[in-house]
């Protein structure tokens, strides 16, 4: 038994075009809490690979850049930073950079993609303090030193034992375009 009077046709009107209007203002509604889950466009600036000319860059001078709000440091080392680097291990709390952060494509040893360029992230995974480079000299190895709690970290960013910092520095992603141009924040891949 069906209803088909005036009164059942103008309520099924009425209960589908309620409907289809509170659907509508459902979808409308919802739109800016959609639109707010977006990155603005400042965190997508500060997300951005980084490109760095590293071509006056000499030995045993660093740079240092921002990337996503954290301090980058980049190196360039001699050949004895590189030579000290694979002899003095013994004193390394992870020589081969087995629990550390950093990319699979960097060489464990030197924790870079070249020999010569090193880039971290340069917070001590202490505390979060930031190391400063000191230079290596004619008779002992470079590094960097937190200057909160005294780790001593190499020119490779592996930290030393018996030191607060547990880990080794963060190497972030990175490329090379080129002999002189270095990207943060993207591997061969694309970003990361």
């Amino acid at each position: 038994m069906t209803d088909d009077s005036p009164d059942a046709q103008r309520r099924r009107l009425l209960i589908a075009t309620t409907s289809a209007v509170g659907g509508l203002g459902l979808v409308a509604g919802s739109v800016p809490f959609v639109c707010a889950l977006r990155p603005s466009r400042s965190a997508e600036v500060v997300a951005a690979p980084v490109e760095v000319d590293i071509g006056t860059l000499r030995e045993g001078e660093q740079l240092t850049v921002q990337w996503r709000g954290q301090p980058v440091c980049v190196l360039r080392r001699s050949a004895a930073d590189q030579a000290r680097l694979l002899a003095d291990q013994a004193a390394l709390a992870d020589p081969d950079s087995r629990a550390s952060s950093q990319p699979p494509y960097v060489d464990p040893r030197l924790r870079s993609r070249r020999p010569d360029i090193f880039v971290a992230t340069a917070i001590c995974t202490h505390l979060g303090c930031i190391p400063s480079l000191a230079p290596s000299a004619a008779n002992q190895a470079g590094g960097y030193l937190c200057p909160c709690h005294g780790s001593h970290f190499d020119l490779a960013g592996r930290v030393y034992r018996d030191q607060p910092a547990p880990l080794n520095l963060a190497v972030p992603p990175y490329h090379f375009r080129g002999d002189n141009l270095l990207v943060i924040g993207s591997d061969d891949e694309g970003v990361a």
